[in-house]
């Protein structure tokens, strides 16, 4: 059976991973007749956000508590990965992307990569297994690499991010995915477009079966 690393930065569209993102992406990973595992980095978020009001709180939580929550406990710390046991790695959105996994939400142009996350894709790049990523979570992706081709769907701000890191931006809508089929790449916008929860199944569900393809 073939087998996803799924990385999660949260719990909470605005300071975590999209939640519908991200269970629809167990959901189809499973409903596709493979398995998965999900990670997370053991850090603090950036911030925590009030998802009823949207002001931040005053208070700490961690990346790989929270994420724990979307998995039910079935999670790893994110510096234990290795690609060996995986056919392939993917990374849905949220906040939480652009805020724990890298800092592009804060920063723009001169983000960092969380090391861990950085570590991750590289050893799953350099084995010639895909990834992919979802949501804002292409920016990750081209901060990381040149000459690829990748989307956040119509979004002026992380498009334009991404051809100035030197790639390629592909304009999309609701369950496209864009394929870089020279580097195993795969992008697909979801919630980066005004979006209803059956559009995002689209999307998680043509990313995958996309990716299972090359894995």
């Amino acid at each position: 059976m073939k087998k996803f690393a799924v990385i999660l930065a949260g719990c909470g569209v605005y300071d975590g991973a999209e939640i519908h993102e991200a269970v629809l992406t167990l959901l189809a990973i499973d409903k596709q007749g493979a398995a998965y595992q999900c990670f997370a980095p053991d850090i603090d978020q950036a911030h925590v956000v009030n998802h009823l009001n949207g002001e931040e709180s005053a208070e700490t939580r961690n990346v790989l508590v929270e994420s724990a929550r979307i998995s039910r406990g079935n999670i790893l710390r994110l510096s234990d990965y290795t690609p060996e046991p995986y056919e392939g790695l993917i990374i849905p959105g949220g906040f939480g992307a652009a805020k724990n996994l890298c800092d592009w939400a804060f920063k723009g142009d001169e983000c960092m990569i969380n090391p861990h996350v950085e570590k991750a894709i590289r050893s799953t790049f350099e084995a010639g297994k895909p990834i992919g990523a979802m949501c804002i979570a292409p920016v990750i992706l081209a901060k990381l690499f040149q000459g690829t081709n990748l989307t956040t769907g119509q979004d002026p701000a992380s498009g334009g991010f991404i051809e100035k890191m030197g790639n390629t931006y592909t304009h999309t809508t609701h369950g496209e995915v864009v394929i870089d089929h020279e580097n195993k790449l795969f992008t697909t916008p979801c919630y980066m477009l005004d979006a209803r929860i059956s559009e995002i199944e689209a999307g998680t569900a043509n990313i995958v079966k996309e990716m299972l393809k090359v894995m």
